[in-house]
């Protein structure tokens, strides 16, 4: 068994689940804002409505949050896929 070669395995699925990650993230983040921009558009009038939008806008801002913490840990990641692959060569 080579635990350099395994240790990179993980790495490597650890840095796709990363991606995986921030591109949910982002799929929430635009989801978020389309939907206060549908309720501001066109059911401003609807105060459940408002409420709803304003923990649409509390759950967009924590998701760039948490998105932003994915991104560190892909970094970190990818850069120690980088320097196995600078030691292996």
């Amino acid at each position: 068994m080579n635990l350099e070669q395994e240790r990179i395995d993980i790495l490597t699925q650890a840095a796709e689940g990363r991606e995986r990650e921030v591109m949910q993230y982002q799929i929430n983040i635009d989801n978020f804002s389309r939907a206060v921009a549908e309720i501001e558009a066109n059911h401003s009038h609807e105060p459940h409505m408002v409420e709803y939008a304003e923990r649409m806008r509390d759950l967009h801002h924590s998701s760039l949050i948490e998105q932003a913490k994915e991104r560190i840990l892909l970094k970190v990641i990818r850069d120690q896929l980088e320097e196995a692959a600078c030691t292996s060569s």
